[in-house]
Order: C-alpha cells, then structure tokens, then sequence
C-alpha cells in the first residue's frame, strides 16, 4: 500500500502541439486508487514495440529531435512533417506504452481484484504502461506463473498473441499454411516456434544472410532473404513446398507485398492442368500487420482475381473469438512464456534514459536484434 507522501509518480507523455512541435517528457502524475474491480500495478518492464513509436514520435524524424531539460527530466523536441492526421491529439500530452508487466501493490474491494493482490501480472491496456504505476482491470491482468519476473513477462501479449493470431486467422479461413515477413524478428520467431511445435509449415521472409543463419538454427525449415538476387524464385519454391496460401506482412509499404502474391499464384500454377485467363481460382490472402516501411503499398496486378489485401490488427480478432478461446490463447501463453514465447531484449533504460538521444535513435531503428525494454524503477 502506497503512503500519500508516494501517491505522485512519473509517466513518459507524449505531446503534439498546435504548431507542430512534437515534445516528449516526463510528467509527474496523481497515482489514483483502484475502484472495485481495479488494480494498482507497480511497473517493472514495458517493451518498446515499433506500433509504440507511432504514438509516441507522431511521424517525427528521430535524427532531427533535439535534447533539453535535466538529466533526471530529459525533454525531447522536434517537428512532426504534418498535422493533417493528428488533428484528434493536437495539444494533448498522451501516455504511451502499449503493454507490459508488474506487481500488483493496490486491489480494489472485489474477489477479482483482491486476488491479484501481490501478484506479478502481464498486461496491455494499449497506452500508459511507460511509467511507474499504472491502474487497470483487474480482468486486463494476465497472472503469470510463479517466479516469473516482469521482465521476462513485460512482452507476454503483444506479439504472442499476434502470433496465435495468425494461426487461429489461417485455420479459421481455411488455409493450412502460412508465411511471414520480417521473419526474423522477437514476433517472427514466436511464430516460428508455435509453428515448430504445432506442425505447421511456415514461410519465413527475412531481409538479409545473418538472418537466414538466425531463423535456421532455430529449426526453420524455408527461410528466403528478400535481398537475394535468387529471391523470387525461392519463394516460390518455399510457396510451393509448403502450399502456403496466406501471408502476414510487417513492412506494409514497398512492392514485398504484391510479390508474396504472385509468386503464391505461380507456386500454384505448377499444379494447373489448363490456362484460365482470370488465374488460378485458388484465393489468396495478403494481411498488412505493420509499417516498417511507411511508403506506398506496390502491387502490380499479375496473380489473377482470387486473392484479396487488407489489414490486420490482434484486438478486433480478439473481439472476434469465443471468450473461452480467448482465455485459452492466454494460458498458453502463460504456460509456455519462457520458451516458445520468450522475447530477448538486447537494453534495458530507465524512464528518463529513454528520453536520451542515443536511446532514442536505438530504439527508433526497429532493428532486429534491438528491443529496448523500459524499466521504470
């Protein structure tokens, strides 16, 4: 239980102003009581994800902010290339991190609340989790099993259940394979031990050798690295191998995502027995899950009419599920946390050392390899 001389902490805002100026500091806050069905969490870990740095750089160049404040209050300052979008948030100073983990140190009155009561839990309420405490649901907490620490837990929900995602997406759509880009990835390698341990082939598309090396001492079978002069004709041998029909996409913008589809269609057409001027009637499916690269989407159109392209993002599939599966998703997750779920974050800062320049423009990279990880204590 916190004292009243503690109920005041720090939380890492974001602010868009009016002019354009994006401003990004550190504000003291009330630290609120719980309700009924509310606990107070003591944050030890929050992840830095790249759908994180939407939010908190609002398209802002991470090489253009400049630095100013005090060593323990650090402020960042820099220009957002427009507002047109922002329109919604001009002026507000807006929490961010999407999800992480803790201690639970305040329950409110009800049976739920009461007994997360000392609990380490994960959670992703989609926005605030980059401060020292945080008040949620009680049913938001996902209580991780016994000696887990928050920072092995601080990733429990985004990506893995993103990753359960797609396989529940391909099953339920009728598929019985599926492929990935940005393969190599702490996303791209839960994907691949789910699959791994579940028996479904898998396509992994990476973007250079190393990564290749990476995802093969895993157990990946087919891995095709988009910068080789070969990778066209790889993937369509992947495709055919593995019969793979649907197709998840990090990067967004680029031609990568027209490509996937038709080497999908020439992979089937091997199988065809007669022309068909409209393409294979096989439906092919593209789901753009990222933006990696925020340039326009490419398609050239060489993969006939059964095939469709949109957007997928975890919550409204959730949404979707049947409670019970849903709660069973989130078990495995707990049970399987450390292994087939396990994220390795290569840095650990601190609130106000999240706010440095070199963090800054680390984390910014959304390199592979190079998670950050706040721990705000």
């Amino acid at each position: 239980m916190l004292t009243e001389s503690d109920r005041s902490a720090l939380q890492l805002v974001s602010l868009v102003k009016p002019s354009g100026e994006l401003q990004l500091s550190l504000a003291s806050v009330a630290v609120p009581r719980p309700g009924p069905d509310e606990v107070l969490l003591r944050v030890g870990a929050a992840p830095i994800n790249p759908s994180d740095l939407l939010l908190l750089l609002a398209g802002a160049d991470p090489n253009q902010l400049q630095a100013s404040g005090t060593a323990e209050r650090p402020v960042l300052t820099g220009k957002v290339p427009s507002t047109a979008s922002l329109t919604q948030r001009l002026g507000q100073a807006l929490p961010v991190g999407n999800e992480g983990a803790g201690t639970v140190v305040e329950a409110g009155a009800s049976l739920a609340a009461q007994a997360l009561l000392g609990k380490t839990v994960a959670v992703a309420p989609g926005w605030g989790m980059y401060a020292e405490y945080r008040v949620l649901r009680a049913e938001l907490c996902l209580v991780l099993n016994d000696g887990t620490t928050a920072v092995q837990g601080a990733s429990a929900w985004i990506n893995p259940l993103t990753a359960l995602g797609f396989v529940e997406t391909m099953r339920c759509e009728g598929h019985t394979a599926l492929a990935n880009t940005a393969a190599a990835s702490n996303l791209g390698q839960m994907l691949l031990r789910i699959c791994l341990k579940d028996g479904i082939p898998l396509v992994n598309i990476v973007r250079s050798a190393e990564q290749v090396a990476l995802l093969k001492a895993i157990g990946a079978t087919h891995v095709c690295d988009s910068s080789a002069p070969t990778f066209l004709a790889d993937l369509t041998e992947a495709l055919a191998a593995t019969g793979a029909t649907i197709a998840f996409d990090a990067i967004g913008g680029g031609k990568l995502g027209g490509q996937i589809l038709a080497c999908m269609e020439a992979a089937i057409n091997r199988q065809a027995t007669s022309y068909n001027r409209y393409g294979s009637p096989t439906h092919k499916q593209l789901y753009i899950y990222g933006g990696l690269d925020l340039g326009p989407t490419e398609v050239v159109r060489s993969f006939g009419l059964a095939w469709s392209m949109g957007g997928w993002l975890v919550t409204p599939f959730l949404q979707k599920l049947e409670p019970a599966k849903v709660l069973a998703l989130k078990q495995r997750i707990a049970a399987e946390l450390t292994t087939t779920f396990a994220s390795a974050h290569t840095q650990q800062v601190s609130l106000a050392e999240a706010l440095q320049l070199n963090a800054m423009r680390g984390y910014a990279k959304k390199a592979t390899g190079a998670k950050y990880l706040i721990t705000p204590g």
